[in-house]
């Protein structure tokens, strides 16, 4: 059974929630927010919600606005609604692909780091500037979803928060912490596999 064009319109509400409010976890939260049904009828976008509610099932729908959220600044005005009726098809589609493609895409973004680079390398923080794996990151040469992975194997985002006070970092590493329990939760990833195929990039 689908969702209704609300429970559509509240899911987009959490995840925007859950993505910009470190104090919101949608997890922990189970989706739950307060909306009222009266406000939603009275916005201008609501045939968006209706039309999502008629077009995907309930996964989908959750999944289309998790790729949105993930390809977007939180910081800038991306999260606009208009943006994600624009844009968000486009970018459900490009994060299907990487999702399906993840391991692969692993495997190819840790390559261009570690063939160049010691493990020591990439992950040192120096005192001034960002460390090697994130100019990667910022340079789009390292996805979102290789990030995230490298911090469930090796916990390297606190040690990054704590040496780093960069308002950059700061709202990326909020984006990785966010996105990190779709990963390993909604999308059950295998986080000793994933350590596997590091393992032999590295050559360890």
């Amino acid at each position: 059974m689908n969702m209704t064009p609300f429970e559509t319109y509240t899911t987009y509400i959490a995840l925007k929630t859950h993505f910009m409010k470190d104090a919101y976890d949608f997890f922990k939260s189970n989706g739950r927010v307060r909306a009222a049904i009266q406000s939603f009828y009275k916005r201008k976008d609501r045939f968006f919600f209706e039309k999502m509610s008629r077009q995907y099932p309930d996964q989908e729908i959750k999944n289309f606005f998790l790729a949105s959220f993930a390809d977007m600044d939180v910081d800038s005005q991306e999260v606009w609604m208009a943006n994600i009726i624009n844009y968000g098809e486009k970018k459900y589609r490009s994060w299907q692909k990487r999702i399906q493609s993840l391991s692969y895409n692993f495997k190819e973004d840790s390559h261009r780091l570690f063939d160049k680079h010691k493990v020591d390398e990439v992950f040192d923080c120096p005192t001034r500037g960002h460390p090697l794996l994130v100019k990667s990151y910022l340079s789009g040469d390292t996805s979102l979803e290789t990030m995230v992975i490298y911090d469930q194997i090796l916990g390297y985002r606190k040690d990054f928060d704590k040496k780093m006070e960069d308002p950059v970092w700061k709202s990326h590493s909020m984006k990785i912490k966010k996105y990190s329990p779709f990963l390993k939760t909604g999308l059950n990833i295998d986080v000793f596999r994933y350590k596997k195929i590091l393992k032999q990039v590295v050559g360890v």
